[in-house]
């Protein structure tokens, strides 16, 4: 049964009207056209739909709009823009970190909130914030390069 669920995304209150078991992955997709989030594995083992839950990087595919009411969401969108891009974003670009691109939206969520929790973490930090995301072309070592980066950025 359809209800209107408030969610607070990227700042912004949005009313989407969706049966509230719904995972949050189709609400910011189908109803508020985001498109950060992408569907991967649908079980929450590859971190493409990774969402900044209250600043934790949480998968969107498994959690019911209902559960995410009660947080702020940030999505992708939400982290930086082309006029001005977030550290890590700009450090994947710079490095020319990402291929397929399958990956990306869980590394930069993921490493997002690494360097917000650690200005300055260590290779085996970063592989361990890493650890939720599934890179199909096995680019984890430019991922780990663009992360060490993007610390320097922010650090400017």
């Amino acid at each position: 049964m359809e209800k209107t669920v408030v969610l607070r995304v990227n700042g912004h209150p949005n009313s989407v009207t969706i049966d509230p078991e719904t995972p949050l992955l189709y609400a910011l997709r189908n109803h508020l056209q985001l498109n950060g989030p992408k569907y991967g594995c649908g079980v929450a083992l590859c971190g493409s739909c990774m969402v900044l839950l209250d600043g934790k990087a949480q998968p969107s595919c498994i959690m019911p709009c209902s559960a995410a009411a009660t947080h702020e969401i940030t999505t992708l969108e939400g982290i930086g823009n082309q006029q001005q891009l977030h550290p890590v974003q700009r450090a994947v670009i710079d490095l020319q970190a990402a291929q397929c691109g399958y990956c990306l939206n869980g590394v930069i969520m993921c490493g997002k909130q690494l360097l917000d929790e650690n200005p300055d973490p260590s290779d085996e930090e970063i592989r361990e914030a890493l650890q939720r995301v599934l890179c199909r072309c096995g680019t984890h070592t430019r991922f780990i390069g663009a992360i060490k980066k993007a610390a320097v950025y922010k650090r400017q």
